[in-house]
């Protein structure tokens, strides 16, 4: 059965993690519909409580999760990729941040990148309001809560996610990163709690961003047509109508609907920015960038620890609190959908991908759309800005449009960003949510994913209609709770298995000499390996070499092992052409050496001499183990140096079992679908 037909057919839902999710979820759905009033109070009462008591933590474990982040990307460890060895980014660069810009805070840009500044500068936490310090300080607040600490949240959920799946091919899912500490148990009752309390903050965090979202695309649509009213009943209609766009693109699956769409995001957030820097105050924009920022870096420890203790205020939990709980509640989204889409980066590039490119691009946003309004309001002023912001955060954008030119074609460009946004946001949700509660899973039918992009537009309605903003702070703070104490487990996971990554390579480096190159019984193998070198050996050829030299080779490793009592079993792959030995004892040895065919492009100095003019192509015989492939190539060689070849990698394995602290069977007996990677052939 083909891939495509098992992705529209059979279900990939895990039960223990499924049905947990849905319960809880429709049990919240039921008690809103049922008494919204009722609703309300009850998650402003949870929202003050949490606030309250809880604020210490969050802010404590956010400045850990950026210590960690960063740290791992400075370290040696930084040089470890995502992946195999051998494997290489899937996405370019460009569409790479393309997709990471619209599933992580497009929307909150939109919503927030004029309202925040101007509500800080007419309500500052601490000091004179409407002052030149108020406005400094507006932007700092500003930079402080959309810049590297929420990209710190995201980077650890990707990284841990990317890290464990990817390079030691565990399951796709939370529980991944929990195996260094409680191992095989990840498959039972912790590992299904731990992922159900990602699905529960996925979907409440996803819920607030459509909830926001949809609240500004109802504000845009009233400016641009007022006799479309700002009302509840508009933006459930709207989520309604948003949510049928954003199933046909959840079909059309990863690379055909959220790459393009993320792209034309990019794209159009890209000119809705250079517009507003041309026809704006372009020089302040400039002087205020660079001031803003180097604030921002000088303060940023302070700010970092800041809890406001000294003073009796709501503001930490309207503002701080809320951004960063509903970072935390959407880290599993954001963080597992960038852990897809960063499969063969290193650690280093993905950290510096991940934090710096969109921080600065967040500065930029901020300074272009921030300090036009607070210019606006400063120097032109356009003080009635303040109040129409403070009455609905969500009519900020437009407001600011009113004094620049081509406002209505600007506002409508703006509302199709949104919505835009809102269907990225929508389909990637859904991709995750559903991964995740089928335990991983790569593939998942077609029926799963509208399941819950439905649910995600659902629980978007429902909170609307306890109250708007305080149950979706409310419901994205709590879920946060939890999953904050799971991210700092997980980043003692990863920690340990960085460690151990270290001995591995120690144990790599430690060989006895046998020189792969050289061989004592053939005194004309030197020949015929320069021979090999001048000649590129065509595809035939070399796969005649796999099928049989390689394999008689493995074949009297075997029956050597087989009298010393070692397990070990022989394979070749038909379909990608490679040669496996997998040498096992009990439960803690499992060492696997491969010999695969890969094909290269032939140099042009190569073609000119090459008596073939129609070759385009040569291959090579090369070795791959579980961490990836080795880059050398055997193809030439006699059975006496492979064989001296897989000893020697052998006893490398042996010793790095040896040197090993503790027994982490997932650093040795790595999952089998590493070695099934077609994409690693050519």
């Amino acid at each position: 059965m083909s891939i495509e037909l098992l992705k529209k057919s059979n279900s990939t839902i895990l039960i223990p993690v499924f049905v947990p999710s849905v319960i809880v979820l429709s049990l919240m759905v039921i008690g809103t519909i049922s008494n919204p009033i009722l609703a309300g109070e009850i998650f402003a009462d949870v929202l003050a409580y949490i606030t309250r008591d809880f604020g210490w933590f969050y802010m404590l474990s956010v400045a850990l999760f950026l210590m960690f982040v960063v740290g791992v990307a400075i370290s040696p460890w930084g040089t470890i990729k995502l992946g195999p060895d051998h494997s290489e980014p899937e996405y370019s660069f460009s569409s790479w941040f393309a997709m990471l810009f619209s599933a992580g805070y497009g929307i909150a840009l939109l919503f927030f990148g004029v309202a925040e500044p101007i509500l800080h500068y007419s309500t500052p936490p601490q000091g004179v309001a409407l002052t030149v310090d108020a406005a400094k300080q507006a932007m700092q607040i500003s930079y402080f809560h959309w810049g590297f600490h929420i990209w710190g949240i995201y980077g650890l959920t990707g990284l841990t996610l990317a890290y464990f799946a990817f390079r030691h091919g565990l399951p796709l899912s939370m529980r991944s990163t929990l195996y260094p500490l409680i191992g095989d148990k990840i498959h039972g009752p912790i590992g299904h709690t731990v992922d159900t309390f990602a699905i529960l903050g996925t979907v409440f965090g996803i819920a607030t961003t459509l909830g926001l979202s949809v609240s500004q695309i109802n504000a845009g649509l009233n400016y641009l047509w007022p006799s479309i009213e700002v009302s509840t009943t508009v933006q459930i209609i709207t989520i309604a109508l948003i949510t049928i766009v954003a199933l046909f693109s959840v079909v059309a699956g990863m690379d055909k609907g959220i790459k393009r769409l993320s792209i034309v995001n990019i794209l159009l957030a890209i000119a809705l920015m250079a517009f507003v820097f041309i026809a704006g105050p372009t020089i302040f924009i400039l002087e205020t960038f660079l001031e803003n920022t180097g604030s921002y870096l000088s303060n940023i420890v302070e700010r970092t620890f800041s809890l406001q203790a000294y003073t009796s205020s709501d503001w930490m939990g309207n503002w701080t609190l809320f951004i960063f709980g509903w970072t935390i509640a959407w880290s599993p989204f954001v963080g597992l959908f960038i852990a897809k889409i960063s499969r063969g980066r290193t650690i280093r590039q993905f950290v510096v991908g991940v934090m710096l490119v969109p921080t600065i691009f967040t500065f930029l946003w901020f300074s272009i759309f921030g300090d036009t309004a607070l210019h606006m309001v400063m120097v032109q002023g356009y003080e009635s800005l303040i109040n129409e912001v403070q009455a609905d955060k969500a009519i900020a954008l437009f407001k600011l449009y009113e004094r620049l030119p081509f406002t209505e074609v600007v506002s409508f460009i703006t509302v199709f960003l949104i919505i835009t946004f809102f269907v990225t946001s929508s389909d990637s949700g859904a991709l995750v949510v559903d991964s995740l509660a089928s335990g991983g899973a790569t593939y998942t039918p077609i029926w799963q994913r509208v399941f819950w992009v439905v649910i995600q537009g659902v629980i978007a309605s429902v909170l609307l209609l306890a109250g708007g903003l305080i149950p979706l702070q409310t419901a994205s703070i709590t879920s946060a709770l939890p999953f904050a104490i799971i991210m700092l487990i997980a980043a003692v996971g990863m920690w340990r298995a960085l460690i151990i990554e270290g001995h591995r390579e120690a144990s790599l480096s430690h060989s006895i000499n046998l020189n792969v190159h050289s061989s004592k019984t053939d005194s004309n193998n030197w020949k015929n390996r320069l021979n090999t070198l001048i000649n590129f050996p065509q595809k035939d050829i070399v796969i005649e070499f796999i099928k049989h030299d390689v394999q008689n080779s493995m074949l009297k490793v075997q029956k050597e092992l087989q009298n010393s009592s070692w397990n070990s079993e022989i394979e070749y792959d038909e379909e990608y052409t490679r040669a496996i030995i997998v040498i096992s004892k009990n439960d803690d040895i499992k060492f696997t050496y491969e010999v695969r065919l890969r094909e290269y492009e032939l140099p042009e100095f190569a073609i000119e001499n090459s008596q073939d003019k129609e070759q385009r192509f040569y291959y090579n015989a090369e070795v791959f183990l579980k961490r990836g492939g080795l880059h050398y190539d055997l193809y030439g060689f006699e059975e006496s140096t492979i064989i001296n070849d897989i000893i020697t990698q052998f006893e490398k394995y042996l010793r790095f079992v040896h040197t090993s602290p503790g027994t982490l069977p997932w650093n040795m007996n790595e999952h089998d679908e590493l070695l099934n990677d077609s994409t690693t052939n050519k």
